[in-house]
């Protein structure tokens, strides 16, 4: 396994709808490991391949440190409710923004070992699987962002 680099914004790729994924090779394996290590390393609770370079439908999404979620080819197929809240992204350092997001989200997607699953989340996690599914289709938060983008120190000093 090993730590990728995280591609910024600005960066083409994070702007390009993401391939299928029709099988698991022992290279997409790799993949899958390796954004998770980077995604831990980094201190985030969910990362897309094309964060790290590259244009296949997977996700990976932990919001408590213990529930690692794996995602191939996920669809939201339901959502209910609505949040609003400061998020950020691993591709746009230093910042955050104030998104809407729905409160429940309900995603159908493949495991690592290509088998079906479904996954509900509220709250925290129905927001990272909305952000991260958008990563797939090329878009960023900062296009939902209401307000203007913050630094993360201004969100800081405002906490204390």
């Amino acid at each position: 396994m090993a730590i990728r680099n995280i591609r910024e914004i600005g960066d083409p790729i994070l702007n390009k709808v993401c391939k299928e994924v029709t099988e698991i090779t022992p290279r997409t394996k790799f993949l899958i490991d390796d954004m998770i290590e980077t995604m831990y390393a980094a201190d985030g609770v969910g990362l897309a391949a094309p964060q790290v370079g590259v244009l296949k439908r997977i996700v990976v999404i932990d919001t408590t440190g213990e529930d690692l979620l794996i995602l191939i080819n996920p669809e939201i197929v339901e959502t209910d409710g609505e949040q609003e809240g400061y998020e950020g992204c691993l591709s746009v350092p230093g910042k955050t923004g104030i998104v809407k997001r729905p409160n429940h989200v309900k995603v159908k997607a493949l495991n690592e070992k290509m088998e079906p699953i479904e996954v509900e989340g509220e709250e925290l996690l129905a927001r990272a699987l909305c952000h991260e599914l958008e990563h797939l289709d090329g878009h960023l938060y900062v296009e939902r962002v209401e307000g203007e983008l913050l630094d993360n120190s201004a969100l800081k000093d405002e906490e204390e």
